[in-house]
């Protein structure tokens, strides 16, 4: 199962459940100058625990990213992150295989 990624916003208030980083970035930048709060809390779905009695453990989230627009240049960092995930990788690019 792929990756699944959450944001939790308006001060814990709202969340959404979103396929990948793109996405992520994306509906940030969307929805950011309408919520409530500018501070919106990223979080990847991650193993869950195991159950003591054995029964299926239920899904879990680890928080990767704390994405505030209220920070000087943050909207420009998101828009300039989302245009490298946008644009075909160059070889020796950072974060790029190699």
């Amino acid at each position: 199962m792929a990756d699944q990624w959450q944001i939790s916003f308006d001060h814990g208030h709202q969340q959404r459940y979103l396929p990948d980083r793109r996405a992520v970035l994306s509906y940030v930048l969307s929805i950011g100058p309408q919520a409530a709060s500018p501070r919106f809390e990223v979080f990847v779905e991650s193993k869950p625990a195991p159950r003591a009695d054995g029964r299926p453990p239920g899904r879990a989230f680890s928080r990767v990213d704390v994405i505030d627009l209220s920070r000087p240049g943050e909207a420009e960092r998101l828009r300039a992150e989302l245009a490298g995930l946008d644009s075909p990788s160059q070889p020796g690019a950072a974060g790029s295989p190699p």
